[in-house]
């Protein structure tokens, strides 16, 4: 049966293969390599946090070796994807020239930014640790606990989403997202000691704001309003802003460009906030009833 159809589904696919958004008949469609992107995340994470996740030992020459070497490596991969992220968008309208001076331009000024991303990072590594009794040790968060990895993520796609590449900070958060559970948009902006607890099922839209010392919990959702306007929207503030020093609990949803959480507010578990509320606020639900009926258990009901 399969082969006698075979002919007619080819050619169907092949008319499909006329909607512009297809790219086999485009010689010039560039895309970055998502495998390629990843690795480079890795190498970073082992470059800011070595021996936690690679075979690095400590050498007669100290760190520096290590360092230089591996920047090198990614500085080069970082530079091809980066420019064929750009000639994806810019290739209509940009000279290849063009594009490459633009690629060295984004790559020099990220790398000059790794050392203020690492105190970044550390900072939300000492967030976590004061915020979390459970935690042994600092070495436990780098190591274990996959909302500093969605951070760690966040922050190297944020600077490049400051330098509007595109793809990229995507690929990036995606990736984190498929990983954790945590969906963070690159261009959201997000102060220094950060924490997620019980990281899974956090959405952090793009144009959300979030100052320092700021706390959330599982499920919680920084979101938009509606976003039946689609494309109309793009670049809107849609999303709140939490000022320092609040902490969200669990499944919470914080949702509107035009909502702002004062600092040093408390947003109670699942509670629904579309309206700002000013500093020191506690926001919470009425505790539902609950009802305990107690029966005698029937004979062996109970019995193992």
């Amino acid at each position: 049966m399969f082969n006698e159809k075979l002919d007619e589904i080819v050619e169907r696919i092949e008319e499909n293969y006329n909607d512009e958004i297809i790219a086999f008949n485009n010689v010039d469609r560039r895309f970055p390599n998502k495998d390629a992107i990843i690795q480079i995340i890795l190498d970073l994470r082992r470059v800011m946090f070595p021996r936690y996740f690679g075979d690095e030992a400590p050498c007669g020459a100290g760190p520096k070796y290590f360092i230089g070497d591996t920047l090198t490596r990614v500085e080069e991969a970082l530079h091809r994807e980066v420019f064929e992220a750009l000639m994806f968008r810019d290739r209509k309208v940009k000279s290849r020239e063009a594009v490459e001076a633009e690629t060295s331009s984004i790559c020099s000024d990220f790398f000059y930014k790794i050392p203020e991303i690492q105190q970044l990072l550390l900072k939300d590594v000492q967030a976590a640790f004061d915020g979390d009794p459970a935690a042994g040790s600092k070495a436990e968060i780098i190591y274990c606990y996959p909302g500093f990895f969605a951070i760690f993520v966040y922050r190297l796609a944020h600077e490049l989403a400051l330098h509007d590449v595109p793809l990229i900070p995507r690929i990036m958060s995606e990736y984190a997202h498929a990983e954790t559970g945590v969906d963070i948009g690159a261009k959201a902006q997000i102060g220094e000691y950060f924490f997620i607890d019980h990281a899974v099922g956090v959405v952090i839209g793009e144009t959300t704001t979030i100052g320092d010392h700021v706390k959330i919990y599982q499920g919680v959702t920084l979101g938009a309003l509606s976003t039946r306007g689609g494309q109309s929207l793009a670049g809107v503030k849609r999303h709140p802003t939490v000022e320092d020093n609040v902490t969200i609990y669990s499944n919470a949803s914080i949702l509107g460009g035009q909502t702002v959480i004062g600092a040093h507010s408390v947003i109670g578990g699942s509670a629904f906030v579309t309206e700002s509320v000013p500093p020191h606020s506690r926001v919470s639900l009425a505790n539902p009833e609950v009802t305990v009926r107690i029966r005698e258990p029937k004979p062996g009901e109970f019995e193992i």
